[in-house]
């Protein structure tokens, strides 16, 4: 599955992490491409070299769902 992070953080503060199937995928203009993964938690550290407070979709991603 490929994942993707969003650029704009969330008003928490995370910025959360989606697959590329997420009806909540930002435009390509507002997410950063992380690659192909096998599952949320391995895009979860991935986009960890790019934003610090990191967090999965609830809905496409809820096993790394934390907020």
């Amino acid at each position: 599955m490929k994942y993707y992070v969003n650029k704009t953080a969330q008003k928490s503060g995370e910025h959360e992490v989606h697959s590329q199937v997420c009806y909540f995928l930002p435009n390509s203009n507002n997410c950063i491409y992380l690659g192909e993964f096998s599952n949320c938690k391995s895009a979860i550290n991935e986009a960890k070299k790019y934003y610090h407070n990191i967090d999965g979709c609830y809905h496409c991603s809820n096993n790394c769902h934390t907020r």
